[in-house]
């Protein structure tokens, strides 16, 4: 199986190409793709070492599969032409995943999106991921009636000139700044450019990437997404509203048996998830369940993920995963 990755020599794609090698993909020839500047570079998969090579080769060796990590402008330049050839493509960036013809997957929640004719699969943003994994069983158990967001998200988020503000930062070294303000010792109720709105880019996205994967669009949401002085994990506050009433107890047996969630939930013991106990790990971690007393059918719930790995990496190969399990592509 020929898979091409585009973006390898990035902050996802690093984590891409090993998370690719931990789950033994069936991987005969693997195609790192960058910018011009970094081809013939080496990167190590699978007991072999690749040369970085262009985009244009990358396309005349005709894959099987094409993740694409490197931004929107370049996936709406070459994405369809993977695709026309007959490549299916996992994309990473925001360029495809309102489009009403390209499913929006996450495995746990909406493996069925997948069908032949899914040659362009869009990956959702990283804090859509981890909170529809935590969402998904109460969904279908009692039927999303409000969502109220807060996130408190990692800089590497940003990817690697964020990590360098806030690493000059700390070090009290002079910092080129990615963000409008100083990250370190800092919160940043910003993420994304601002709307019209009022809202930013990385709001939105929460609203209506969430009601496209639950094919909902009745789900009232509200979202604040901050910044914070982290590396390694995004972490959610959110308040939810359902349709019908539950037990705490019914609660907590859907969350035990939802796929990709763990519990870590008792706050005698100080135990709840956090981004340095969730970094480098693929599951969404929730804790703090509780019963919301000011209004009917209300729960509070706090949920974490590596944004790097389940927020991104982890997913789209957990996608073309997938893509074997359907045969839709042969090892």
């Amino acid at each position: 199986m020929k898979l091409a990755l585009i973006g390898a020599t990035g902050l996802v794609g690093q984590v891409m190409t090993r998370v690719l090698e931990e789950r033994e993909l069936p991987v005969t020839e693997f195609y790192p793709v960058a910018s011009s500047r970094s081809v013939g570079k080496p990167i190590s998969f699978g007991n072999r070492t690749y040369k970085v090579i262009s985009i244009e080769d990358a396309l005349a060796v005709r894959p099987q599969i094409a993740i694409f990590s490197a931004g929107a402008a370049l996936s709406k330049q070459w994405a369809e032409k993977f695709a026309s050839q007959g490549t299916y493509v996992i994309d990473n960036s925001s360029a495809w995943r309102m489009e009403e013809h390209i499913p929006l997957v996450v495995p746990e929640v909406n493996a069925h999106e997948l069908t032949e004719d899914s040659k362009i699969i869009a990956n959702p943003n990283c804090s859509t991921i981890q909170m529809v994994v935590a969402l998904n069983p109460l969904h279908k158990a009692y039927g999303l009636k409000r969502l109220i967001i807060s996130t408190y998200q990692s800089v590497t988020g940003t990817g690697v000139d964020a990590v360098k503000q806030l690493d000059d930062e700390r070090a009290g070294r002079e910092a080129h700044r990615v963000y409008p303000h100083p990250i370190d010792l800092n919160c940043l109720p910003h993420g994304g450019d601002f709307m019209d709105n009022g809202y930013t880019a990385e709001e939105l996205k929460l609203i209506r990437e969430t009601r496209k994967i639950f094919n909902d669009s009745t789900i009232g949401i509200t979202a604040t997404v901050v910044r914070v002085p982290v590396k390694g994990g995004h972490s959610e506050s959110i308040n939810i509203e359902t349709w019908k009433p539950f037990k705490i107890n019914e609660i907590m047996n859907l969350f035990a048996n939802a796929p990709g969630l763990v519990i870590q939930d008792n706050p005698a013991e100080n135990i709840y998830p956090t981004p340095l106990s969730s970094q480098n790990k693929d599951e969404v971690f929730i804790g703090r369940i509780r019963k919301d007393e000011s209004c009917k059918n209300g729960l509070n719930i706090w949920i974490v993920a590596d944004n790097l790995r389940k927020g991104a990496a982890t997913n789209a190969v957990q996608v073309a995963q997938l893509l074997l399990e359907k045969k839709l592509v042969s090892a």
